[in-house]
């Protein structure tokens, strides 16, 4: 099935669907390290690649798309030569501080022993 441009669920009505719809706009491998590094300030897109390390050019744009298309970022692009494009949280990704905060002192006390120990038990 073809989920390209379309979102996984349409009824957030069940109890835990609000989780679901939130892991929708800001799930998956990179969005959660960007709006951490964006809860700094307003970046430009080097800035930002160099501080969320190993992305690629191409994946870093394509989730910056999708957190501006869901309102969570803002883009602006300066008429300069060459052009500066600086990315900076909305209101509503500005909103996520306290959960993003929530997620490193989680994962500063449980994920990285947990990550280890199945390493470990892989070997």
């Amino acid at each position: 099935m073809d989920t390209k441009g379309k979102n996984r669920h349409v009824d957030y009505d069940k109890p835990a669907c609000p989780v679901e719809a939130t892991l929708e706009l800001i799930g998956g491998k990179w969005k959660g390290i960007i709006l951490f590094h964006l809860l700094e300030g307003r970046l430009r897109f080097s800035e930002l690649k160099r501080k969320v390390g190993c992305v690629t050019q191409r994946m870093l744009t394509k989730q910056l798309r999708e957190l501006e298309a869901s309102g969570l970022v803002n883009r602006t692009v300066y008429a300069e030569v060459p052009p500066r494009v600086e990315y900076e949280l909305t209101k509503e990704g500005k909103s996520l501080k306290s959960i993003l905060n929530a997620l490193k002192k989680w994962g500063e006390s449980h994920a990285v022993q947990l990550i280890d120990a199945r390493v470990s038990s892989e070997s």
